[in-house]
């Protein structure tokens, strides 16, 4: 089995709603997004011959699905009040909702899955919070 990884990392915020404890609060992270594809064998022909897949094409495809949660306010849904999202669209922030806790062990499978859409044999997602904190998903 051959297994290609690349990384890309985002800035953003978010907070964990209903949490006992300083991750309630408002907080930022620069998430490491570290992605693992697998193949059995190598393409034998063309462009691409010697490779599991173009190490460019991946990297373009994790960066671009990555990059979109950059420099973002990252909320459940459900986890605002009504007015505290019109005070903050007023002010021009830019909020991405998602249906899960944002979380690195739900942002793990997030991510497998997003890649997984492009056409690519995922084996593993490994999302930092921190440089030394990781949670990972896998099928």
């Amino acid at each position: 089995m051959y297994y290609l990884t690349v990384e890309n990392s985002f800035d953003s915020a978010h907070f964990l709603h209903g949490y006992d404890g300083k991750c309630s609060n408002l907080h930022g992270h620069r998430w490491r997004v570290v992605v693992d594809v697998a193949c059995e064998e190598l393409i034998a022909e063309g462009q691409q011959r010697g490779m599991c897949v173009d190490f460019g094409d991946l990297k373009k495809d994790v960066k671009e699905i990555t990059d979109f949660y950059d420099h973002a306010f990252i909320v459940e849904e459900g986890t605002l009040k009504e007015k505290t999202v019109e005070a903050l669209n007023e002010e021009n922030f830019r909020m991405i909702f998602v249906k899960f806790r944002p979380t690195a062990e739900n942002f793990s499978k997030f991510f497998f899955e997003e890649v997984k859409k492009k056409g690519y044999n995922v084996s593993k997602v490994c999302v930092y919070e921190t440089p030394n904190n990781c949670a990972a998903y896998s099928e």
